[in-house]
This record gives structure tokens, sequence and C-alpha cells, in this order.
């Protein structure tokens, strides 16, 4: 059996931490900043986790994680 493609751009959305949970970048913090506080632009800085329902199908897309 081949071996199994990364899907790139998966690749480039998500990283898998050591315990093998995979990290993603929150939306909506490209533009239209000006009326958002500030309080929640500093909260989408952060990384978030890919949910239970969406995990195993980001999982599929990656066949390292």
């Amino acid at each position: 059996m081949p071996k199994m493609k990364t899907r790139r751009s998966a690749a480039k959305r998500f990283k898998v931490t050591a315990t093998g949970k995979i990290k993603r970048a929150k939306a909506f913090h490209s533009h239209l900043l000006e009326h958002k506080s500030a309080r929640r632009k500093r909260q989408l800085r952060e990384a978030g986790l890919v949910s239970k329902a969406d995990y195993e199908r980001v999982r599929k897309m990656l066949p390292y994680a």
C-alpha cells in the first residue's frame, strides 16, 4: 500500500502537540479589527484546539497526527 500524502492545506493550518492534540489558529483576527475590543483581539491571538467533533476529520488529513 502506498504512503498517505499529507493534505498541504491542513499542514499549514494545524500543528500536533506532544500529547497528540491538534492546535489551530482562531478565526476573526485578520481584518475589521477596529470595532473589536482589545480583550477580544488579545484572546484571538492565542491558539485554540480542534474540537472533538472535528478532531477525527483533521487527523485523517494529517497522517502523522
